[in-house]
């Protein structure tokens, strides 16, 4: 699953190591060797108009120091370097590389789009020891940005529902969920957006588990429900289509295995 591995130790202040691995990010893709789909070396950046106040540490992983920074052109070191997506990376490299890679491109996108205060536009400054942007002129204060979102897979007997969202990368049937609005908490939010999505109400709700996810900065925090009312009617804006699946059911393609829907769905599957 897609998250960051217990032995890597986050850092706040930039450190000085001679061989510090770089996450390079141009609009949300990596720059890896293609050969190895692996970060480039320190040398290997040396042509790169990297600036210094972009560099924000990272962590500490395996015995090497990383840290992360972008581009606003895809320049590359050589031919034998290219730019992928992160989600072309899924099942290909190794999820704890990918864990910090997330955990990067999210630190990058932050870094990217708060370089000016969106109160007054002066230039924003980093804080000694903190991930903080704060204004020099007014004060505002910007972290990194992270959005909560409901994941709930609901159980009627042995049936469980899955559905198609509209707007899916994937086009695979999965669990549902939403984001969380202001001022709502989890289990208010999936109590909302089930009945907004498919007509239904649940009850019986189980915390199962969370885990970020870059695309740019959510976190899915997982829940199974039992059904309790209502017949499936489907706000086609947001679901494609929505059934129940038994155990003598065809299933079809599931998520991706990185996701924690896959790993929710798996733990409850009929049969």
């Amino acid at each position: 699953m897609l998250q960051t591995p217990a032995t890597f130790q986050p850092v706040i202040r930039p450190q000085d190591h001679d061989e510090a691995l770089t996450f390079v990010f141009h609009r949300g893709e990596l720059l890896l060797r293609n050969s190895i789909l692996g970060l480039p070396a320190a040398a290997d950046l040396a042509g790169l108009p990297l600036a210094p106040e972009r560099l924000h540490a990272l962590g500490l992983w395996e015995g090497r120091y990383y840290q992360a920074t972008w581009l606003d052109e895809a320049t590359l070191p050589g031919p034998e370097f290219g730019y992928h997506g992160l989600r072309a990376l899924f099942g290909v490299v190794d999820d704890g590389f990918l864990g910090v890679a997330g955990r990067a491109a999210q630190l990058v996108e932050w870094a990217r789009t708060h370089r000016y205060c969106g109160v007054c536009a002066t230039a924003m400054q980093l804080l000694e020891g903190e991930r903080c942007f704060k204004c020099p002129h007014c004060g505002h204060s910007a972290y990194p940005r992270i959005s909560p979102a409901m994941m709930v897979l609901i159980r009627k007997g042995d049936q469980v529902l899955l559905a198609m969202h509209t707007n899916s990368p994937y086009k695979r049937y999965t669990a549902l969920a939403g984001f969380l609005e202001a001022g709502e908490s989890v289990e208010e939010a999936i109590h909302r957006e089930v009945f907004e999505e498919v007509g239904l109400k649940v009850h019986n709700l189980k915390y199962f588990g969370s885990q970020p996810w870059p695309f740019p900065h959510s976190l899915m925090i997982a829940y199974t429900a039992e059904y309790l009312d209502g017949e499936i009617r489907i706000d086609q804006s947001e679901i494609a289509d929505a059934r129940w699946f038994g155990p003598d059911d065809e299933w079809p393609d599931l998520p991706v295995k990185v996701s924690i829907a896959a790993r929710l769905i798996d733990a409850h599957r009929p049969g």
